[in-house]
C-alpha cells in the first residue's frame, strides 16, 4: 500500500524528472517556469527562481491544503495560480507552466484569437490539445491571474469542451493534466503546433467543419 509519504516522494522524483527533461529539451531556461504536484492533503510546488534543470527533491516546496507552507524553499510566487487550477479542475494532478520559445513568440506575433490562440490546423493539435485561451498580460505572480484561469477552466466545463491549458500573454503556457505524462502532452502538442504556425507564416487555415466533426465522432476530441 502507498502512503502519504511515500506519494510525497514519488511526487518530489516526478516533479525533478520532468524539470530535467523540460531542460534539456529546451522548453525552459534559465530560471523560468515552475511545475507543481497534488499530493495528499496539499500540493508540492518548486521554489522560486529555482532552475527547473537542476531541482533538488528535498528543496521543493511542500503546502498544505490551506496554502501555507510546510517545508522545503520558498514556493513559487505563481502558486496561487496553481493551487486555484487544482480546485478549478478535480482531475488535475500536475501542473506545468514554461516560457516555451514558440509560444511565448505567437503572443508576441498576434494569437488566432483571444479564446482559441492557435486554429486548429492538425488533428492531434484538436484531439489532444482541444481550446487555449489567451490570459491577458499580468505581472509574473499576479494572483488575479488565478481567478481568470478558473473563469475560463469552468466555462470550458459548462460548454463539455474541457480546457487543459492556458496561454499567459507574453509568459508562456500553463498545462495540466492527472499525471506528468497527459500533462507534458498537451505542452508538447502546444508548442508544436505554435511553432508550425509562425513558421508557414500564420497562412493555414483551419480544417474545415467536417473534418472536426469526423475528429469528434470518432476520437470523441471535444472541440
Amino acid at each position: 500500500m502507498t502512503g502519504p509519504g511515500t506519494a510525497v516522494e514519488e511526487a518530489r522524483r516526478e516533479i525533478v524528472r520532468v524539470g530535467t527533461s523540460l531542460f534539456a529539451r529546451g522548453y525552459v531556461h534559465a530560471s523560468a517556469g515552475n511545475i507543481s504536484a497534488r499530493v495528499p492533503d496539499g500540493h508540492l510546488i518548486t521554489p522560486t527562481d529555482a532552475a527547473l534543470g537542476f531541482l533538488e527533491p528535498g528543496r521543493l516546496a511542500l503546502v498544505g491544503a490551506d496554502g501555507e507552507q510546510i517545508a522545503g524553499d520558498r514556493a513559487s510566487k505563481t502558486l496561487t495560480l496553481h493551487r486555484r487550477i487544482y480546485e478549478a479542475d478535480p482531475s488535475a494532478r500536475f501542473v506545468v507552466h514554461t516560457h516555451s520559445t514558440h509560444l511565448v513568440g505567437l503572443t508576441l506575433a498576434g494569437v488566432w484569437s483571444a479564446d482559441d490562440v492557435l486554429p486548429p490546423i492538425t488533428p492531434y493539435y484538436v484531439m489532444k490539445v482541444g481550446h487555449v485561451p489567451l490570459v491577458p498580460y499580468h505581472r509574473p505572480g499576479d494572483p488575479r491571474v488565478a481567478d481568470l484561469v478558473a473563469e475560463r477552466i469552468a466555462a470550458g466545463a459548462a460548454n463539455g469542451t474541457p480546457v487543459r491549458a492556458v496561454l499567459l500573454d507574453r509568459l508562456g503556457p500553463v498545462v495540466w493534466g492527472p499525471d506528468a505524462a497527459a500533462a507534458l502532452a498537451v505542452l508538447e502538442e502546444l508548442e508544436e503546433t505554435a511553432r508550425l504556425w509562425l513558421l508557414t507564416g500564420r497562412r493555414p487555415e483551419p480544417l474545415p467543419a467536417p473534418a472536426l466533426a469526423e475528429l469528434r465522432d470518432v476520437f470523441g476530441a471535444a472541440w
